[in-house]
């Protein structure tokens, strides 16, 4: 695909040690920013809630008051093992995946960032291959969103 970059934070950081000044220019320069990671234990992955932590720190969002991130979008794409029947409030979890999101759309929204959408793939270990066929259609769709 054009004009995109792709990214895997445990190859760019296997010993969990951030550059936060490189990659706020690299962010800087996104136009979207597609977070793509399963759920671990009902939370967001280490290195991503690091990365998270080091990039959007609040003393560099603005300069001369305005924040250099606003006007950019964000796509959330997430999978979890268990059943989408799980994840609700009468479910075996009692809470949604997009609550064990609020973290990152919480920071996202701080940072004057768009969250187009967020795609969930529940029973991820577990796809059946038109389950698989389906999640491929349903993500294409996601990557479209203007």
């Amino acid at each position: 695909m054009d004009h995109v970059t792709v990214r895997d934070l445990y190859e760019d950081y296997p010993d969990f040690h951030i550059q936060p000044f490189r990659e706020r220019k690299r962010i800087v320069e996104y136009q979207r920013i597609i977070f793509h990671f399963p759920i671990i234990w009902f939370g967001l992955p280490p290195l991503l809630k690091l990365w998270i932590d080091e990039v959007f720190d609040m003393r560099w969002i603005s300069e001369n008051g305005i924040n250099i991130l606003s006007g950019k979008d964000a796509l959330i794409i997430t999978s979890v093992g268990g059943r989408e029947s799980n994840y609700s409030s009468e479910g075996k979890y009692k809470t949604e995946v997009e609550e064990l999101l609020s973290g990152l759309k919480v920071s996202l929204h701080v940072n004057n960032i768009d969250l187009k959408k967020i795609h969930i793939i529940y029973n991820a270990d577990d796809l059946s291959e038109e389950d698989l066929k389906f999640q491929c259609q349903e993500l294409s769709e996601t990557l479209k969103i203007e």
